[in-house]
């Protein structure tokens, strides 16, 4: 293998939004891309705007034989009951069998839901007239719905003096300063992303 590459959901539709964003991103995953590093594989995170453009990305990607792992990173955009894969064809008609399961990752239930489960970056990061009380309690994020998740970000942030949650000026900031320890403890698919691809740098 000679390196990583995830395809991912999001950015928008313009090279600056989507560098912001995989900067986040970048951020947050920078333990996997440390470990990478030491083993001397390449590291490529592409936002590619839209989900349908991110399976396109990670098809061409898969269909290149480059010799490295692929992941596919999209939001799940509702409850998970079934496999990555199985998922993605009830709710979205996708195809990826061409893909090893393990290459197929999602967001549980969207990215918002990574970025609610660390409370003291998000107090941290809005300061005066966070409402940390309007955040889910819950421990397995995964089971708030992705209208609540937003509906509790919006709560909680409405009356800061950077205003309502805003993902395009907000998110590349959040995730560069949650701690992914957090986020694995109570987003199952996160952890699964990080063991996933921690697997494939160890066996490289």
């Amino acid at each position: 293998m000679r390196g990583i590459e995830i395809y991912m959901e999001g950015g928008g539709n313009s090279k600056d939004t989507k560098a912001k964003l995989r900067q986040g991103m970048d951020a947050l995953l920078a333990p996997l891309k440390r470990a990478a590093q030491r083993k001397s594989l390449h590291w490529k995170l592409v936002c590619c705007g839209d989900r349908v453009h991110a399976l396109r990305g990670f098809r061409s990607a898969v269909a290149a034989g480059r010799g490295d792992y692929v992941a596919l990173l999209v939001d799940a955009e509702g409850p998970v009951s079934k496999d990555p894969r199985r998922h993605l064809a009830s709710r979205d008609g996708w195809d990826v069998t061409f893909a090893d399961e393990d290459a197929v990752h999602l967001m549980v239930q969207v990215m918002e839901t990574w970025i609610v489960a660390d409370g003291d970056a998000l107090a941290a990061y809005y300061g005066q007239g966070f409402r940390r009380n309007a955040l889910p309690a819950t421990q397995n994020l995964e089971d708030v719905l992705k209208s609540d998740i937003e509906q509790a970000l919006k709560r909680a942030t409405e009356k800061t003096t950077k205003g309502s949650y805003h993902k395009i000026r907000h998110a590349k900031d959040l995730l560069s300063c949650i701690d992914p320890t957090r986020v694995r403890r109570r987003c199952g698919h996160c952890e699964r992303l990080f063991k996933g691809i921690s697997a494939q740098i160890e066996t490289a």
